[in-house]
């Protein structure tokens, strides 16, 4: 009875998770093929990839025309630079490598599951729970470069695991090399790899302190050779706009509201993760999955600085799968420690050996059911559509987002779900409409999501993001595109979330005059066109 209790739970679980693909794959399909931004700044991420293919840094000087510059380091466009080459601008590409990075990730995940805890559906469940969180479905196909990090990471993590149990030295080096260059690869995709490289380095210094050390040091100097010559080849502008531009204000209570988020949608399998975690603390040796957690939770307190978001616990989600998937495979192969009963074990660890065997006794139905109740929690799916609509019609989801999807994210941190729909046919005529606006005019034009310059035929002028990083910190001269704004040099100025610095919009808002507003992925757009007579004339008569 309780053999085939556990199969048809284990069915429906596997069943929920192979659903949340389905969906993911949906939306990736759907995303690659819209040629316009779907999250604010995916173009100037297409700009970056586009200038590396022609040989150019994109850490420019961002007080001279045309007071651009990017924030991220360069490693995830320049792995995209032969699609420019062969394919030219374009956003599919983009989206494509997140989304198969977001798949490798969810490989190496279950490798580690299967590889540690030698059981294979286990291993499954995990890999697809990794696919099935809201954060990751948000991001994974956009073209970002979050995600190729926390691809880097998971394999780095993987690969590192048992390096120090490899006896052959050849080998053990040639594997040691191999986690740290993914170690470094993730640090030179997104600075917040940081947080792996400290976790990769106290695990291996807690194992074998001074291969730890020699392996540390090699590791900064090739790192820091490579930071030091961009640093030159930019005149300092690699510095300043990738490191000192990121020191944003910080907001705890977003913080706060992010971490009742990731606990809202995770929970059922953040529990099962500390408790191996206390597990390994207790019974065995901290492995490296377990610091590297730690340390994923630790980063994700930085989802509190202005720019951040639900993306900033993209890597302990990866890291509690892995966790979480380890204690299921123990629980359903009932492989949980026995000890000696002494004055220590006892008073700390006593209590929870009670609980790992009760667990263990019906652990073949509790896991099951864990993953069903993270399925329940993570749902998320569009509500139109043949399938999709009947499946909301009979489990009463009502959309949340955008009248046209339901996601459960939305009931903790409503901006934080404002991507995950499908785009329709009506936002992409929206969007040529803009490009339209765009390309009746022979003046360069000032917009804040590069695409519809891109595809006007027009050069991409500033990163609106980046300015009002520099500006907040008093290190942005906005006098240079103030003044082609006073002088209205742009024949239009395009914006939707409007991300400039103050004075900047202060100025448009003088020299430029609304015209037209086009409704395009939930978002309004609002078209500026030059004022005959500006405001301040007006003021002034």
């Amino acid at each position: 009875m309780i053999r085939t209790l556990k199969r048809l739970l284990m069915i429906a679980a596997l069943a929920l998770l192979i659903f949340y693909l389905a969906v993911y794959v949906v939306y990736a399909n759907n995303l690659i093929q819209f040629p316009f931004d779907y999250d604010q700044g995916e173009g100037f991420e297409l700009v970056d990839t586009i200038l590396f293919s022609r040989g150019e840094f994109p850490y420019k000087d961002t007080n001279v025309y045309p007071f651009y510059s990017s924030n991220y380091p360069p490693l995830y466009h320049v792995i995209l630079v032969p699609f420019v080459w062969l394919f030219g601008e374009g956003y599919w590409y983009g989206r494509l490598a997140g989304f198969v990075a977001t798949l490798i990730a969810a490989g190496a995940i279950a490798y580690a599951v299967n590889r540690e805890g030698k059981h294979r559906m286990a291993a499954v469940l995990s890999g697809l729970a990794f696919l099935a969180s809201n954060t990751v479905y948000h991001i994974g196909p956009l073209f970002r470069q979050h995600m190729t990090m926390v691809m880097f990471e998971t394999l780095a993590v993987v690969i590192l695991a048992n390096v120090n149990e490899i006896e052959d030295q050849g080998k053990r080096r040639r594997v040691l090399m191999t986690g740290l260059a993914f170690v470094l690869a993730a640090g030179y995709t997104k600075q917040l790899a940081v947080a792996t490289a400290a976790a990769v380095f106290v695990f291996l210094f807690i194992r074998q302190p001074r291969r730890a050390v020699v392996s540390g040091i090699v590791f900064a100097l090739i790192g820091g050779a490579i930071f030091l010559w961009m640093n030159i080849a930019t005149n300092g502008q690699w510095w300043l706009q990738t490191i000192t531009a990121n020191v944003n204000p910080f907001h705890p209570e977003q913080t706060v509201a992010l971490f009742q988020l990731w606990f809202g949608l995770h929970g059922f399998l953040i529990v099962p993760a500390v408790l191996y975690l206390l597990y390994e603390l207790y019974f065995t040796r901290v492995s490296i999955f377990a610091i590297w957690f730690v340390a994923g939770v630790a980063v994700a307190v930085l989802s509190g600085k202005w720019g951040a978001g639900d993306s900033y616990f993209a890597t302990s989600i990866a890291a509690l799968c892995i966790l979480s998937g380890l204690f299921a495979a123990k629980t359903l192969r009932r492989e949980w420690v026995n000890f000696r009963i002494n004055l220590y074990t006892r008073l700390f660890v006593l209590p929870l050996w009670r609980v790992a065997n009760r667990i263990a006794g019906v652990g073949v139905l509790i896991i099951p059911l864990l993953y069903l109740g993270y399925g329940r929690a993570v749902l998320h799916m569009p509500t139109e559509g043949a399938v999709f609509s009947t499946i909301a019609d009979v489990f009463d989801l009502q959309a949340t987002a955008h009248g046209t999807f339901y996601d459960s994210a939305y009931r903790f941190v409503g901006g934080y779900a404002d991507i995950g729909h499908l785009t329709t046919q009506a936002d992409i005529d929206a969007g040529w409409r803009i490009v339209d606006i765009l390309r009746s005019t022979d003046k360069p034009v000032l917009s804040e999501e590069a695409a519809f310059n891109l595809l006007a035929g027009k050069e991409v002028i500033t990163n609106p993001t980046q300015l009002l990083n520099l500006a907040q910190q008093g290190i942005f001269d906005s006098s240079g595109l103030i003044g082609m704004i006073e002088r209205q040099e742009f024949g239009y100025v395009v914006m939707r979330a409007q991300f400039y610095p103050m004075d900047v919009l202060q100025t448009i808002a003088v020299y430029y005059d609304v015209i037209e507003r086009v409704a395009m992925n939930g978002f309004e757009y609002i078209i500026f066109e030059p004022r005959p007579e500006p405001l301040i004339a007006q003021h002034h008569r």
